[in-house]
């Protein structure tokens, strides 16, 4: 670009000398085309640098809107393409973003779904909690009326005295019964006085052991106390021990006085001969249970006693719920037979109906000499 300036300045330099002398102007113009533009300048012209600057300049101004114009096309072509890159990218962006607020907006409404979900579950396991409280309140404040007892398991020994209040001596009481009969005071005890005669009866399996009632008029006496035969009835193994050991059975012969006083008299019963009382309740056993059976014969309970008469006695309660207190307990020592085939029939009803010995709390046991 600047020797096309220098080449128009010599070109104006020429024209100008070429009015007084065309000839020696076109020697002059022929050879100033095959030297360097600068070389062809007068020297008033190449001594003046800033003639030759504001030449350039000039020609620049000129050239400067050629040279934008020639690059405005390219450029524009270029700029147009760009803007529709941009525009897609810009269009892709916004979709990309809309489906973030959109994935946004689902799990903000899932979550706020679930804290509802939450919310209402929670609301409804507190008001099961508060009616299983409230239940529960109830239930403890309400009187216990149980009537369903056993030897084993959840209405067992253990749990009497939960199952019905007027149960409570069951766990609470402190004469209870049956004991482990040892360290007896020997004495002289007063000899029972058997009143007893051949009486009617009726028998039931009340589903805790085989009862046999009897009719009045069977009394015994002691302490000056007469008390009358109500029934008896047996357990398996004997509820009572004697130094620590028991037998197979024992019978339970519950007496009660005028007063409502309770005496029981306890036989222990071993595997020998026959037992006759014994085999005439089992010969008119009742087929199914709480059935009741009254046969048209007579039993003696005189046949149920010991030949000797010597006693443990003790106040303990009843071995049953409700667990009375204030009993009056005579446990003979010697034991009465009964044959294997006797107690083998019996186990087949109630394997296991006695109730384990509790504490003597350091009651009194006295003994016969």
């Amino acid at each position: 670009m600047r020797n096309l300036i220098a080449l128009f300045a010599c070109c104006c330099v020429a024209m100008s000398a070429s009015a007084n002398d065309p000839a020696a102007a076109a020697a002059k113009l022929a050879a100033s085309i095959s030297k360097p533009a600068s070389a062809s300048l007068p020297a008033s012209a190449r001594t003046s640098p800033d003639a030759i600057r504001k030449l350039v300049a000039a020609a620049d101004a000129k050239a400067e809107p050629a040279h934008a114009a020639a690059a405005a096309a390219p450029a524009v072509a270029s700029g147009d393409k760009d803007d529709e890159a941009e525009v897609a990218l810009s269009a892709r962006i916004a979709e990309r973003l809309a489906e973030l607020r959109e994935r946004q907006q689902a799990r903000a409404t899932a979550a706020a779904r679930a804290r509802k979900v939450a919310e209402a579950r929670r609301k409804q396991e507190e008001q099961a909690a508060a009616a299983a409280a409230a239940v529960a309140i109830t239930a403890a404040a309400a009187p216990k009326r149980g009537t369903a007892w056993s030897y084993e398991g959840e209405l067992g020994p253990a749990n009497w005295s939960k199952i019905n209040d007027g149960w409570a001596k069951c766990g609470t009481g402190n004469r209870q019964s049956p004991i482990d009969l040892r360290d007896g005071i020997k004495v002289n005890l007063e000899q029972i006085s058997f009143d007893y005669h051949p009486s009617s009866f009726s028998e039931v399996n009340n589903g805790h052991t085989i009862s046999v009632t009897v009719g009045s008029g069977n009394f015994i006496t002691v302490g000056n106390q007469t008390y009358e035969l109500q029934e008896f009835h047996f357990h398996r193994p004997s509820e009572e021990k004697i130094n620590g050991k028991g037998t197979e059975m024992v019978m339970h012969m519950v007496h009660r006085s005028a007063e409502g006083r309770i005496a029981i008299v306890a036989v222990l019963l071993e595997r020998g001969q026959p037992h006759g009382l014994m085999q005439t309740i089992w010969d008119n056993l009742p087929l199914e249970k709480n059935e009741t059976v009254s046969p048209a014969i007579v039993i003696d309970p005189m046949d149920a006693l010991p030949e000797k008469r010597e006693y443990f006695t003790y106040m303990g309660s009843l071995s049953e719920p409700p667990c009375t207190e204030g009993v009056l307990w005579m446990v003979f020592k010697q034991p009465r037979k009964a044959s294997p085939a006797q107690m083998a029939l019996f186990s087949r009803l109630y394997p296991l109906n006695a109730r384990p010995v509790q504490s003597t709390a350091g009651r009194m046991i006295k003994e016969s000499n």
